[in-house]
């Protein structure tokens, strides 16, 4: 299967938390990268989506400049509607 990394940016105006990520994360923009596959067998070109990453600031370590962890698509979607609808 061919495979292939889309990279997104995306902005919080106020703190967010998501599963798997142990603090509250400060306002800003993060970079998400969604891995996705080529479906075989359709006489068409299309991807599906097959895992999807978040790039956090490193917070203890002075080795590393940033942490990047899976996160699920669905409960960022969510998350990003809650923090637009807190700004309106």
């Amino acid at each position: 299967m061919t495979g292939r990394t889309k990279r997104s940016t995306v902005h919080f105006d106020r703190p967010f938390a998501l599963r798997g990520i142990e603090e509250v994360q400060p306002a800003g923009d993060y970079d998400i990268d969604q891995d996705e596959e080529m479906i075989d067998g359709i006489s068409w070109i299309a991807y599906r989506r097959v895992a999807t990453y978040i790039h956090l600031p490193a917070r203890s370590s002075n080795l590393l400049t940033s942490q990047v962890l899976a996160i699920d698509y669905a409960e960022l979607e969510a998350a990003l509607r809650q923090d637009q609808e807190k700004a309106a």
